[in-house]
């Protein structure tokens, strides 16, 4: 990790630079892998303002905190940049989980081979309940803009499947 101690119109005393090194090296397990830390001070009439830019593989983050002193100010920049650390980290843990997070659905037992993954059934709702003639199907299939429509038709009273075909046009299935 590249630290980068940088002050504008102000000294950099020792005692800031020790304070500000044991910071970092604490919090260096909760920020993993980063390239870059720039931390900037400055100082102007009756405010002192710390800045923490953090440059990391695929994100970056910027804390700012001002007040009347520097210790303050540099107390103040690394416990928010601590918060947002960790609350960054919990919403990439749970993205993660979220990925994982798939309905339960019922699934066939794993007759395959160990290394081919079982394939699971999910549930879709794409049928129309009501009779309806095969021109009535094709544009509430159309309406929906679904891959199959499963409905009844007026005639028999029997279930039929509309399906697209890869050349885009329909294909029905009635049981005979």
């Amino acid at each position: 990790m590249n630290v980068h101690l940088t002050s504008r119109q102000t000294q950099l005393t020792p005692d800031i630079k020790d304070y500000c090194e044991k910071r970092l090296a604490a919090l260096e397990k909760l920020l993993g892998f980063v390239t870059e830390v720039d931390l900037i001070l400055s100082s102007g009439k009756n405010r002192h303002k710390a800045e923490i830019h953090i440059k990391a593989k695929g994100a970056g983050l910027v804390v700012v905190e001002e007040s009347r002193d520097m210790m303050n100010s540099l107390n103040m920049v690394f416990d928010s940049l601590e918060k947002k650390i960790k609350k960054e980290r919990a919403k990439y843990r749970e993205k993660k989980r979220r990925g994982s997070r798939e309905r339960k659905g019922f699934s066939l037992p794993a007759e395959a081979e160990a290394g081919e993954p079982a394939k699971k059934i999910v549930r879709s709702d794409y049928f129309s309940a009501k009779p309806m003639s095969l021109e009535e199907a094709v544009i509430e299939f159309d309406l929906r803009r679904k891959e199959v429509l499963l409905f009844r038709t007026q005639a028999s009273e029997t279930w039929a499947v509309l399906f697209r075909r890869k050349d885009g046009n329909y294909g029905l299935v009635r049981p005979e």
